[in-house]
């Protein structure tokens, strides 16, 4: 299930990630969400507390994940991305690469702190 996060700066998008994703959650819950924040600020800002192993997430929520980071690919600005698991952590790396958002992983420990580095501005950006 995704769960929107009300105690995030209103020019992010916090979600929770905790038991089964699926499609309908994206569908429901988070696409709406990120449309709403590119209608406001015309950029994303992400913040993604990961409270469930990524095994969780269904395939039609992987699909419904591409297409919505394809839809709105040039307004990625920052993603961070919180869990315990170290792996998935270090690989919140790799969207530095393949999307033109800049992105990090953060500790379950530091999540105020991701919530205050996401909603900065993207100075390499501007």
């Amino acid at each position: 299930m995704l769960q929107i996060m009300k105690d995030v700066p209103s020019n992010v998008v916090g979600v929770r990630a905790v038991g089964q994703v699926s499609k309908d959650d994206f569908e429901q819950t988070l696409i709406p969400a990120i449309d709403e924040v590119v209608r406001l600020y015309k950029e994303i800002n992400f913040l993604m507390v990961l409270e469930t192993d990524i095994s969780n997430f269904t395939y039609g929520a992987w699909m419904q994940d591409a297409k919505m980071s394809l839809k709105h690919f040039g307004r990625w600005n920052k993603i961070a991305i919180v869990t315990d698991q170290k792996v998935i952590e270090k690989l919140a790396h790799i969207f530095n690469f393949i999307s033109p958002a800049e992105a990090k992983g953060f500790p379950v420990s530091d999540v105020e702190i991701a919530k205050g580095w996401v909603a900065t501005s993207n100075e390499a950006r501007t």
